[in-house]
């Protein structure tokens, strides 16, 4: 039986349960701003790191108030748009970050909702030119599957303790994860202009989202039904087009930035910090400890050894998933937060709020319930492990670099076993689910 299409009005009808989630999601946020926990949460460095902290953005403030620049020291680093947005509401600042996890889980909601719109008519389309053979019909999705997805994936969002946590540390994440949303919501609507702003206000804040640009351009040329073909002129058009915007953006907001302070350094604080990582504070990042060890006539070539793991995955990823943008841009975020110099668990809860986009790979992960233990453990064992190192006296560093290394290998497990589901699937869609051999054997799927 072929999947139908979903009934009408069914946005409608889920606008409803958004808005309570939201309420709810918000609740919990005021009520631990208003709790002793607040002071303790802000402190915590899985939370905030030297680029997000909300302590250095009042520092800054502080600095620009009494008319010295808040990149002269070696304590700011966040943008000067970020520090003249708060210069005007610092006193609603819980507001802000309430108002900003809110519109970072809509936006996720929307975008989802649409993709899941367009996945439909992909499906039904392949369906119509025999691209699945039929032996996978189980594998199709159907629309009361999809149905919910979107109010998941704001429910992971909004409710993840990672999410909460990091906004009543009232770490600027938090923006950065809103404008990371609202550019794959963009990109998913279709609007080049509105995705190339977005992307290069996220690039202007954080740097690392400049690898999403490969995954948008090719969403929005599938979707303008442009080939990918180095010999089409279309596609060097509409690349030329979307590259100048979202160059064109980001120019504009540098310069903009250059105007606010007469000054260009902030260039060298914001992303010379981020490219060149001199701040070895503990985080739940690969970086500060092995860079703590070494010895300073090394340092510069394994910064530049480290700092490609994040660029150099790109180029094949894009290859492999080259029809499947989406998947592509999910795979990007999590990547992203792995190898990131200034890693928070603020950017972890944003790619594992899609995580419910890709639960029709479910009968395809192998180790996702090792994995999410793993994730859970480590999680808690952060703050136990770091009070025995700081406070206690009766660990080190290597224990708390060791549950640092322990969550990070839990997230390489956790995204490669969803890319190997994905690429398990879309192999049975195309040859079937059930494969033999020639003597009549079951065989084994082995992906290369």
């Amino acid at each position: 039986m072929r999947p139908r299409a979903a009934r009408p009005g069914c946005a409608g009808m889920m606008a409803a349960p958004l808005v309570l989630v939201v309420l709810v999601a918000v609740t919990v946020r005021a009520v631990l701003f208003r709790s002793t926990l607040a002071a303790f949460i802000s402190e915590r460095v899985e939370l905030v790191s030297p680029l997000n902290s909300w302590k250095r953005v009042v520092e800054g403030m502080s600095l620009l108030d009494l008319g010295v620049s808040p990149y002269s020291g070696d304590v700011f680093h966040e943008t000067p748009l970020i520090i003249y947005l708060f210069h005007f509401l610092v006193d609603y600042a819980e507001i802000v970050f309430m108002i900003t996890d809110a519109l970072t889980a809509v936006a996720l909601y929307l975008a989802v909702q649409e993709y899941n719109k367009m996945s439909f008519k992909k499906q039904k389309l392949y369906l119509e030119l025999n691209k699945y053979v039929p032996e996978s019909q189980e594998l199709l999705r159907v629309p009361t599957e999809m149905y919910y997805v979107p109010l998941k994936v704001a429910l992971f969002y909004l409710l993840n303790p990672y999410t909460v946590l990091s906004c009543v540390a009232k770490s600027t994440c938090a923006i950065n994860n809103a404008i990371i949303a609202l550019f794959i919501l963009a990109t998913v609507k279709g609007s080049p202009l509105l995705s190339a702003v977005f992307l290069s206000l996220a690039t202007y804040q954080s740097l690392y989202p400049i690898t999403l640009f490969t995954p948008a351009l090719l969403y929005l040329l599938q979707r303008e039904f442009i080939p990918v073909k180095m010999s089409n002129s279309s596609f060097w058009l509409f690349t030329c087009q979307y590259s100048s915007l979202y160059l064109g953006s980001l120019t504009i907001l540098i310069c903009h930035s250059f105007f606010l302070l007469t000054s260009w350094d902030f260039i060298y604080s914001i992303y010379g910090f981020i490219l060149s990582v001199p701040d070895l504070t503990p985080n739940i990042g690969l970086f500060w400890y092995f860079f703590a060890e070494m010895f300073e006539h090394f340092s510069l070539f394994f910064v530049c050894v480290f700092q490609v793991n994040v660029f150099f995955y790109t180029v094949p990823l894009t290859i492999k998933l080259k029809d499947h943008p989406m998947f592509l841009i999910f795979i990007q975020l999590a990547i992203i937060c792995i190898f990131k110099s200034y890693p928070t668990l603020g950017d972890v809860s944003l790619y594992m709020a899609l995580l419910p986009m890709w639960a029709h790979l479910s009968r395809f992960l192998r180790n996702i319930f090792i994995v999410s233990c793993m994730l859970v453990v480590c999680s808690l064992l952060f703050p136990v492990l770091w009070h025995l190192w700081i406070y206690a006296g009766s660990a080190n560093s290597n224990f708390y670099y060791a549950i640092t290394l322990s969550f990070n290998v839990g997230q390489i497990l956790l995204v490669s076993d969803y890319f190997y589901a994905f690429l398990r699937r879309e192999y049975h869609l195309h040859h079937g689910l059930y494969l033999t051999k020639k003597d009549g054997t079951e065989a084994t799927l082995i992906l290369k």
